[in-house]
């Protein structure tokens, strides 16, 4: 056991390192939102009568609830402050545990620095039992940060506790199912592809379980068990007991899978490719590269448009008020509520595929770094020629998911109210949301001509236009500031009030962007590792 641990501590301090910056910014930025908006919201409700009536609102949206979950007592401020960062931000806490844990095992593998310092003294368990110890400080380190917060913005003390270690533990779990994922395949981009789809399906699951009263679809879902905790409103801490056992579970599967596993091998092996080649340019070759992770974030959408499509008619089973009724009747009857559930899901859909558009794009660098540019450019192929090919498969790649998620919501939806008529509705709603997710890739684009170093910076760029898309309105920030992100941009059809005036502009700010990063990328020299 020591010999196979031998060098935990110093990969500990060597990604401790690397993330010095980043990390600890994160983490901040975590914490800072959460007493942010629990400030802004506290002096918004000081009578009891307000909050029941603004949580009966929020309780009353079918697609509130799908995307942030309920409110589980009406009378507290605590849960009413911060029932947007609850499973949301649980997620979120998920995505950035995956991205350490796979940062430092799989893709440090990928790139060969592990093979290079296990010719020293370093044991076969040393690079993951490193990564996981780093996720697991900065999960806790976080939920007690955000704790703080919470309790300088005036909420109570246990609740804050329950609620800040509710993101460290899901974040915890998520760190572990990550160290399984870098066993599993031979590439990083595979390993947090199935690392992200399995958090996606987990905010999935916990939506239907909360859309479907007394179901206990969330209590399957860790993010689910965020909500169970049920911070401020009781403050359930024996559901922090179920994220470590999962934890507990995943860890002994990956140590066992890294055991039996070659180094730069994984659970399921590369095809060997054909022995004569087929491709005749670098479009052929981005194809071949990235259709992987195409087709399965394409598998991960259609599932989860289905599963939103079939509960769409279930959304107005939450209104019970006449008086909401009444109101609905004038604004287009149920339709209107549903089509809103459906406009919420699909700007979720939306937000989740500018996801891939940046990690598209930014195989552009990887390729560079890992010196497979400089060989194709050694031939007749040209420099914007070569970056072109990345370029149109990522913004390809987020129109046609985009069009599966819209077909997978139709379909989802005729089988649940036996109408097919929304689905050619739905499919250009999907559509609608691209240009903003092409201005994220775009991004990539002009930091990839200009600033290559600063590449995974794009990601913060995408949380920051995330967080001001929906959170901007509640924390009362300036519409100016709000407009910075492309999310507020993106129409909400089919949402009756949608107006599709930010279309043009988000296309020709994204062509902007990609243009003015093609003329950096020419003039630059080639980066290598």
């Amino acid at each position: 056991m020591a010999e196979r641990l031998a060098g935990t501590w110093t990969l500990t301090r060597l990604a401790l390192r690397r993330d010095r910056v980043l990390l600890p910014a994160w983490i901040l930025g975590f914490a800072g939102m959460a007493g942010f908006s629990a400030a802004a919201t506290v002096g918004l409700y000081p009578d009891e009568s307000q909050r029941i009536s603004a949580a009966e609102a929020v309780n009353g949206s079918g697609a509130l609830v799908a995307l942030y979950g309920k409110i589980y007592d009406p009378t507290s401020i605590g849960q009413l402050s911060l029932f947007k960062l609850t499973a949301f931000g649980a997620a979120l806490t998920a995505v950035l545990m995956v991205f350490v844990v796979i940062r430092h095992t799989r893709a440090d593998e990928e790139s060969g620095r592990l093979e290079l310092m296990a010719a020293g003294r370093v044991g076969r368990w040393a690079p993951l039992a490193a990564a996981l110890i780093v996720a697991f400080g900065a999960s806790l380190a976080l939920g007690v940060l955000s704790a703080l917060a919470l309790i300088a913005a005036g909420l109570a003390v246990p609740g804050s506790f329950a609620f800040g270690l509710g993101w460290g533990f899901t974040g915890i779990a998520f760190a572990a199912v990550a160290g399984v994922c870098a066993q599993v395949t031979t590439g990083a981009r595979s390993a947090r592809g199935i690392a992200l789809l399995l958090v996606a399906l987990a905010y999935a699951v916990r939506a239907v379980g909360d859309l479907s009263e007394g179901s206990w679809l969330s209590w399957l879902s860790p993010i689910g068990w965020m909500q169970q905790v049920r911070a401020y409103a009781g403050d359930r801490w024996w559901v922090l007991l179920l994220p470590l056992a999962l934890a507990v579970v995943c860890l002994p599967i990956a140590f066992a899978l890294r055991e039996r596993r070659d180094v730069d091998a994984g659970l399921i092996g590369d095809r060997p490719g054909p022995a004569r080649g087929r491709m005749s340019n670098v479009l052929g070759l981005a194809w071949r590269l990235q259709r992987g992770s195409f087709w399965g974030w394409c598998a991960g959408f259609a599932a989860f448009g289905l599963l939103l499509g079939s509960i769409s008619d279930t959304v107005t089973g939450f209104l019970d008020s006449p008086e909401i009724q009444e109101f609905l009747k004038q604004l287009g009857g149920t339709q209107a509520l549903a089509d809103a559930f459906l406009a919420t899901e699909l700007s979720f859909a939306g937000i989740i595929v500018a996801a891939y558009g940046i990690s598209a794009a930014s195989r552009l660098h990887s390729e560079e770094v890992e010196g497979h540019a400089e060989m194709l450019l050694a031939t007749p192929t040209s420099r914007i020629a070569w970056a072109a090919s990345h370029t149109v498969i990522a913004l390809l790649g987020v129109a046609v998911i985009l069009l599966v998620a819209g077909l997978a919501i139709g379909i989802g939806n005729a089988i649940a109210v036996g109408d097919t008529g929304s689905i050619g509705k739905l499919l250009v709603a999907a559509l609608a949301r691209v240009p903003a997710a092409w201005v994220l890739t775009g991004v990539v684009l002009l930091v990839f001509g200009w600033l290559p170093r600063w590449i995974p910076a794009v990601w913060a760029v995408f949380v920051a236009a995330l967080v001001l898309g929906e959170f901007g309105a509640l924390w009362d920030l300036p519409q100016w500031l709000m407009d910075v992100s492309p999310f507020v941009h993106s129409p909400r059809m089919p949402a009756i009030d949608s107006s599709s005036t930010g279309l043009l502009p988000l296309t020709v700010v994204a062509v902007v962007f990609i243009a003015i990063g093609l003329m950096g990328w020419r003039r630059r020299d080639l980066q290598a590792n």
